[in-house]
């Protein structure tokens, strides 16, 4: 007689078809639609941009990343209304989805360093280093890059599996057990890196809103409509930074939980999977609203691009500009910052 106990097969989660299979792929595909022209004609209008500041630099590798995050769109839509073959959620789970990452948290480090550029600049003018200089800043773009790559790729290696089962594929079993801890880990380091860059843009912004409202009470003259865009703008970033990335950033580290954890109820992974995915999609939305914020923030950019356009730019410069280098800076800060 065999006294051996069966082990009971493990339980497989499925998640409502509706939502995963035509919600979330149509939503989308409209964001990448919007994303993909959108930054195309960014990257047309910047291609016109000389790399004349730092900041212009940052703003660049920004573009990039949308733009490569928005041809990993369509990879996920076949892949998630199950139009694709199984071999597609394969590649997602391997290589588009690990270039989907580098490309959000490459944004969000830009976005901090254009902070602290801007900060740099404006709150203490008068000082000068070789940080501020368009040679480091291409030199720490590069370094960006770099480091994104070195956290991610590893998910790409250790993501080695074989498929079990074709019809029903998630990228979590495709990792060998070091794959698993590697994508626990680097998925801590990433939401860590959100939580500092998001932290840096509320103090920096705070600091540049309060250098600039000081500067300007002392003459009242388009102090108001100095005010108004300078708030315009720093609301423009923390707007993008709290709808697109605070609540995915909030619900990343309970989902990673629930797919390397096993004591999670089958409800609790569904429901963390909807949070997930649709705050995921929020943060792919960046890609469409990124351009609207080179339009605000960078001068150079609004003005090739009403050229190109043919619209006629209105030049407003306060006859103060050419009394001091310092008025010039804080007067600069309201279109570049």
């Amino acid at each position: 007689m065999n006294s051996t106990t069966a082990q009971p097969p493990p339980v497989i989660c499925s998640w409502n078809p509706v939502i995963t299979r035509q919600i979330i792929p149509t939503l989308y595909f409209v964001v990448f639609i919007a994303g993909i022209l959108l930054n195309g004609v960014s990257g047309w209008i910047f291609f016109h941009v000389p790399s004349s500041k730092s900041f212009i630099v940052y703003l660049k590798n920004i573009v990039l990343a949308d733009f490569l995050m928005s041809l990993t769109f369509p990879f996920k839509i076949l892949s998630d209304s199950g139009l694709g073959p199984w071999q597609l959620t394969v590649f997602v789970c391997r290589g588009s989805a690990v270039l989907f990452y580098v490309s959000l948290y490459v944004s969000i480090v830009f976005f901090g360093l254009i902070s602290f550029d801007r900060y740099y600049k404006i709150v203490k003018p008068l000082k000068t280093s070789f940080i501020q200089s368009v040679s480091y800043s291409k030199l720490l773009s590069v370094t960006v890059w770099v480091l994104m790559l070195l956290l991610a790729v590893p998910n790409m290696i250790l993501t080695n599996q074989s498929v079990r089962h074709s019809t029903q594929i998630k990228c979590v079993e495709l990792k060998n057990e070091l794959g698993l801890k590697w994508h626990k880990a680097s998925n801590f380091i990433f939401v860590t890196i959100f939580w500092i860059a998001f932290l840096l843009l509320i103090i920096f912004y705070t600091a540049i809103t309060r250098k600039i409202f000081k500067s300007h009470l002392k003459s009242r003259r388009n102090s108001i409509s100095v005010k108004r865009k300078s708030s315009r703008n720093i609301f423009s970033i923390m707007f993008v930074f709290f709808v697109c990335f605070v609540p995915y950033h909030i619900a990343r580290i309970p989902y990673t939980k629930s797919q390397t954890e096993s004591h999670y109820s089958c409800q609790s992974k569904e429901t963390l999977h909807y949070v997930k995915e649709f705050s995921l999609l929020l943060s792919a939305a960046n890609v469409c609203l990124d351009p609207i914020i080179y339009f605000f923030l960078c001068q150079p950019f609004r003005e090739i691009l009403c050229k190109k356009l043919h619209i006629p730019v209105k030049a407003h410069r306060d006859s103060e500009n050419s009394k001091t280098r310092r008025g010039n800076t804080i007067h600069e800060s309201t279109d570049t910052l």
